[in-house]
């Protein structure tokens, strides 16, 4: 059957029918975040398992891992800019087969070489799945309920990432390492039928659509973020000579990828587009928020650990509280944006990030647990208002040959955030905590550390408030994408 034409199409449908083509859109939409961000959790568990079935060590199996992630990192913005050009649907219905193919190659991999190699064709089509799913938003659905399918879309994310580590290991002691990447070929077929079935039609292209694709700009660029992602995840030791000639040439393919993109008769990335503020500045609080969030992740297992003295299953209970809360107040700030307007709900999200933050640095030890998690809570409540928020803030008024580009920007700013907090607000904590090796230091040494590094996550934030409050003031009443 054909799809639905998109809102504002002339074709005559019922309100119940668009309704359910509606929720079906929105049902697909879902799935493919859920199968990304589960793709992007669920191989961690498993990788003490590869070592040993392939006889591998941590440093090899962890390719497993980075393969996946530098994928997205790098391709989402070109994925972004080939739907704009070629159709947002058909290239997500693409997207969808490829990352099911990848999932069945992973899954039957016979070494640990090609299953890296399966893994990277995984996050292709998740880099795919990323960055078309917000942008079909705008096609799928009314303006007055976008912020609510923006939050859905943030706590499909959030449920992914949290179920990952639990999902693989249930599979893993039942089924064998395999069923983790195997499990997602019936996820992926079910999506396929859902967005073959429910996503609008692709709108007829227009003269900026037929220009060339950016291939050298796409090149430049894919080069520039796989050396910051590899300066900043391999190893993760100190900063050394590796490190430095990564950032390096990192740097150098950013200033070339800027002239190429001035002189680009179709760019991959209009330069001009970081003029509008609220662009620039939602780019840039989606990653400074990014970074904060991860130190949640990179630093709560040793405050908890050797600081308040929990064990492992413990720690891992109380780490599931943040993506828990995540996933339980994503709709509903989704409908807050809808009724009070995505600017005033960023502000909000920040100011309830930077709470959290405030709160976590100056907790007393004592506090322990329910201090830990009330401070998280907080966080992380404001950094699901503030998702839904600023991607419907973004997203607005994008013209229909950016969106897909606009999406893939976002998501990009937000993977480069986490793994920049990853790498910085680690190394934070390892310095204010005064030790060459956290897990030889005394319990009020850690908690300094952790202190002293959500002291820097709130001024982060804090400077992400500024900005947004700044584009607000610079804004005229119309944006030009």
């Amino acid at each position: 059957m054909k799809p639905i034409a998109a809102a504002g199409d002339a074709t005559f449908v019922s309100g119940a029918e668009r309704d359910l083509s509606v929720r079906g859109a929105l049902a697909a939409l879902s799935l493919a975040m859920l199968l990304s961000s589960l793709g992007t959790s669920v191989a961690n568990v498993a990788l003490p398992t590869l070592a040993d079935s392939f006889a591998a060590s941590f440093q090899d199996v962890q390719w497993v891992v980075l393969a996946y992630l530098l994928a997205i990192t790098t391709l989402i913005v070109g994925a972004g800019r080939l739907g704009d050009m070629i159709g947002r649907r058909r290239l997500l219905l693409g997207g969808l087969v490829v990352f099911m193919a990848a999932s069945v190659l992973c899954g039957l991999a016979p070494s640990l070489g090609l299953l890296i190699v399966a893994r990277a064709g995984q996050g292709l089509g998740a880099a795919v799945m990323m960055a078309l799913a917000i942008a079909l938003v705008g096609e799928t659905v009314p303006k007055d309920r976008t912020g609510s399918a923006m939050g859905l879309l943030g706590t499909m994310s959030a449920i992914g990432t949290a179920l990952g580590p639990s999902l693989g290991g249930v599979l893993i002691a039942g089924f064998g390492w395999r069923s983790i990447f195997l499990v997602g070929v019936p996820l992926s077929l079910l999506a396929l039928a859902l967005a073959h079935r429910h996503l609008p039609a692709d709108r007829p292209r227009t003269t900026a659509d037929r220009g060339p694709f950016d291939a050298a700009g796409t090149m430049l660029l894919t080069a520039t973020l796989a050396a910051y992602a590899l300066a900043t995840t391999v190893g993760r030791g100190p900063f050394g000579l590796s490190s430095a000639v990564l950032l390096a040439a990192a740097g150098v393919g950013l200033v070339l990828f800027v002239r190429v993109e001035a002189r680009a008769a179709s760019p991959l990335i209009r330069l001009a587009m970081f003029r509008d503020p609220v662009l620039s500045a939602g780019l840039g609080s989606n990653a400074v928020v990014s970074t904060v969030m991860m130190a949640t992740l990179v630093v709560g297992p040793f405050y908890l650990a050797r600081a308040i003295g929990l064990d492992a299953a413990l720690v891992g209970l109380v780490l599931s509280v943040g993506p828990l809360v995540a996933a339980l107040t994503g709709v509903p700030a989704g409908r807050v944006v809808d009724r009070f307007g995505p600017s005033g709900a960023v502000l909000a999200g920040l100011a309830a990030i930077a709470a959290g933050s405030v709160a976590l640095a100056m907790m007393p030890l004592r506090f322990g647990v329910f201090g830990y998690v009330a401070g998280i809570g907080v966080a992380t409540a404001g950094y699901a208002l503030f998702q839904a928020a600023n991607n419907t803030a973004v997203m607005t008024d994008v013209g229909p040959d950016r969106r897909g580009v606009v999406s893939g920007m976002l998501t990009l700013s937000r993977n480069l955030g986490l793994i920049t907090g990853a790498s910085v607000m680690g190394a934070v904590f390892a310095l204010s905590s005064g030790a060459t090796h956290v897990a030889t230091v005394n319990p009020e040494a850690v908690a300094t550390g952790f202190r002293f590094t959500f002291l820097i996550a709130a001024m982060l934030i804090g400077l992400a408030l500024a900005a947004t409050v700044g584009s607000r003031v610079l804004v005229g009443r119309s944006r030009r994408i």
